[in-house]
Parts: structure tokens; sequence; C-alpha cells
């Protein structure tokens, strides 16, 4: 397999783990709403996550960016600028005393990410598929 057939597996594995990421931020979002969980424990649960997620999605993007993927990069630019804007501003972690007051906020911001990633996955499995049948 050539490096463009491996670049685009690591692509799909990671981009699947930032699709789970969401999926579960959006889940515990709603289950904030509906009172099923507290602003602390939400809060301490999610936080947790932020940061990997971000620091996935950036690993990716250099990794297009190193191999001149430009097109795919330019494609994934856009949320790896917010995520290092928000790290940057520290801004990044969820704070339980005005997570009601922010929640749709950043329901609204897991929704796009989740489009996101998505859009993207079905991108990457494409871009997989096609460097793998060019090696056979």
């Amino acid at each position: 397999m050539t490096g463009e057939a491996w670049l685009f597996i690591l692509a799909v594995i990671v981009n699947a783990a930032n699709l789970f990421f969401q999926v579960f931020f959006t889940i515990m979002y709603s289950d904030l709403e509906c009172d099923y969980i507290n602003p602390i424990e939400l809060c301490n649960k999610l936080n947790y996550y932020i940061l990997p997620e971000a620091a996935l999605h950036g690993i990716i993007t250099v990794l297009f960016l190193i191999n001149g993927y430009w097109f795919t990069f330019l494609l994934n630019l856009p949320l790896a600028a917010y995520n290092v804007n928000k790290v940057i501003k520290k801004n990044h972690l969820l704070d339980a005393t005005e997570i009601f007051r922010t929640l749709s906020k950043h329901k609204k911001e897991s929704f796009v990410k989740l489009a996101f990633h998505l859009v993207l996955f079905f991108f990457y499995l494409y871009r997989m598929i096609v460097a793998l049948v060019a090696d056979a």
C-alpha cells in the first residue's frame, strides 16, 4: 500500500473517533437539558475529551499539510483554526456555573462539528477506496 492509502485509512479512523466524540457531546448536552445529569458531572465528563478531540483533528490536518494534500488540508483548516483559537483564548473548557447560559451555543457547535465530521468521514472513505483501488 502507498502512503496515500495509509494516510486516508488513518484519517477515516481519526475522523470516526471525532464523530463518536461529537455524538457523545450531543447526547450529554441533551441529558443536561432534560435534567438527567447535573452541570458539574457534565463538565467533568466533557472537559476530559475536548482537548483530545481538537488534538486528533489538528494532527490529521497537519499530516495532510505535510503530505501535500492541499484540498483536504483546506477542508480541515477552518475547524482546526477554530479549535486553536478556542484553546489560545482559554475558553475551550466548559464551566459548570455558566453551562445553562451557554448550552444552546454548545449544542449548535456540537451539531455543526457532527455534520462536518460526518461529511469528512465519507470524503475520507471515498479517497481511501480510490487509493486502495489505484494500488491494486
